[in-house]
């Protein structure tokens, strides 16, 4: 449950932040989920790996930082992008 009320807010900020860049939000919070749902399976089998299938806290925790570094990496490839500026494109005008 906590999994997807953290996943909704992360795609709520990562459409701002698309917006923000001057990118469809649609497109990179669809980019967000995907994400989400193969580095927690990707943690999840990782952690079944490392700690056997016994230990459903420890794997289900692994599952969890594994999604939320998925964000923090599609979070970094947006910040890396200019912020598109309005302002810019009204001072060029008759350039």
């Amino acid at each position: 449950m906590l999994d997807l009320i953290v996943l909704i807010f992360l795609t709520r900020e990562i459409g701002r932040l698309a917006a923000r860049k001057g990118l469809k939000p649609l497109t990179w919070r669809i980019y967000n989920v995907t994400g989400w749902l193969l580095f927690e399976i990707i943690g999840l089998i990782f952690g079944i790996w490392i700690f056997g299938k016994d230990n459903l806290i420890t794997i289900n925790l692994i599952g969890f930082m594994f999604a939320i570094t998925s964000y923090f990496i599609l979070r970094g490839q947006l910040n890396k992008l200019p912020d598109q500026d309005i302002d810019e494109d009204i001072n060029n005008i008759g350039k």
